[in-house]
């Protein structure tokens, strides 16, 4: 748990996944697209991520990927921010804690 809070508050925006998820990656491309450069983490692919799944869960993500931090407060899932996206507050979340600039 101590790794996944680390993880999230070290950059303004975090989001941790899984290398096969498509919906994984369509959330990191939207961040892209909005002119952010989130950290990205492959939970199948770091060597603790198992216990970062584990944490994630313990934190109510539901599915555990993707798992949005802005700003080090969790988001939520693709469906949360899609759902900020649509309603424009996405970006505004992304401009408070620095992760894009207008």
């Amino acid at each position: 748990m101590d790794r996944v809070s680390e993880l999230a508050r070290a950059k303004a925006a975090v989001i941790f996944t899984k290398s096969s998820c498509c919906m994984c990656h369509s959330i990191n491309t939207l961040f892209h697209d909005l002119g952010a450069s989130p950290a990205v983490y492959e939970l199948d692919r770091e060597t603790s991520g198992r216990e970062m799944e584990w944490a994630l869960q313990r934190l109510g993500c539901s599915p555990t990927v993707p798992a949005v931090f802005i700003g080090g407060k969790f988001v939520g899932s693709a469906k949360d921010v899609l759902g900020a996206h649509l309603n424009g507050s996405l970006r505004d979340m992304l401009i408070e804690a620095k992760a894009i600039w207008f």
